[in-house]
């Protein structure tokens, strides 16, 4: 499979409705392959991309292209970054959530047990807590609150007092595998085929809680419907049915917008046979309100 096949390309561009002059923005660049292609469509416009991740610096450095402006940062960052560069208004806004292909194959970062790596899940590995801070520093509480929020783990709570447990024996581990390992011997039945293993939804709660991925989509969301000219447009793909829930109620909610989505746009068995990460994806898009 091709890391770089970006998720549901074709409808995000049909809703970003992209004008050849317009100024867009790609809030989560990652391997930029749909910042290539919105690209593609612009003549005079502009395009800034953001991304805290320094692998998708170097992936931006590559695109020469005078149209495109890179910013290393996350999107929460979007209107300060936005007006330090002096665009007050914008046409389009597109996110991309969740973690990148380039993020799961590369095993150092531990957002995968597939190989063993330390427990860091940082987006941005220079920046605060990794996931085995967080395990050594939470209660018991707070781990189930974690688990069980952002992972819906129903074991949450018989988690995380393993967890502590492990903690103050000096028996805790260290990285990626040792962890899921741990997390698999929990939850196991044995005779019962796992439709997901059962480290998936703690390492995913881990994740959002590391990189505060849903209190940042909030504010990012927010920032962006305020810098929408008139029709301007937000496409958003998740990947997690909190990350969509926050989508379907911001483009519900906010008065400024207008869904053009009814139900979120899914990909089709061809694309999920060419790119099976893409079969949890979920596309919603809204445009601003004329007045």
């Amino acid at each position: 499979m091709d890391r770089h096949v970006p998720v549901l390309l074709q409808a995000t561009l049909e809703f970003l409705a992209i004008r050849p002059d317009g100024i867009y923005v790609d809030a989560t660049f990652g391997a930029g392959g749909h910042s290539r292609a919105m690209l593609q469509r612009l003549r005079s416009g502009r395009l800034i991309a953001f991304d805290a991740d320094p692998r998708a610096a170097s992936t931006a450095a590559a695109l020469t292209d005078p149209r495109f402006t890179f910013v290393p940062s996350n999107f929460r960052d979007l209107a300060p970054a936005l007006h330090r560069l002096g665009i007050e208004q914008v046409d389009g806004v597109l996110y991309d959530l969740g973690v990148s292909s380039m993020q799961f194959d590369e095993g150092a970062r531990g957002f995968s047990f597939r190989e063993s790596a330390p427990l860091d899940m940082r987006m941005n590995p220079d920046t605060g807590p990794s996931a085995y801070d967080i395990l050594m520093r939470s209660t018991e509480r707070e781990l189930a609150d974690i688990f069980f929020t952002y992972g819906q783990e129903r074991a949450a709570r018989r988690i995380a007092r393993v967890i502590v447990q492990r903690r103050e024996s000096g028996s805790l581990p260290t990285t990626t595998v040792e962890f899921a390992q741990m997390i698999s011997g929990l939850l196991h039945r044995p005779g019962r085929r796992e439709r997901i293993h059962p480290a998936t939804r703690v390492f995913q709660a881990l994740r959002i809680a590391v990189n505060d991925e849903l209190e940042s989509l909030r504010e990012s969301l927010d920032m962006a419907v305020g810098r929408l000219r008139g029709a301007g447009r937000i496409v958003v793909i998740s990947f997690h049915s909190l990350e969509d829930r926050i989508v379907k109620q911001k483009f519900r909610e906010d008065e400024r917008l207008e869904a053009l989505t009814r139900k979120p746009v899914t990909p089709d068995d061809a694309e999920i046979e060419e790119n099976p990460r893409s079969r949890s994806a979920k596309l919603r898009a809204a445009r601003r309100r004329a007045g």
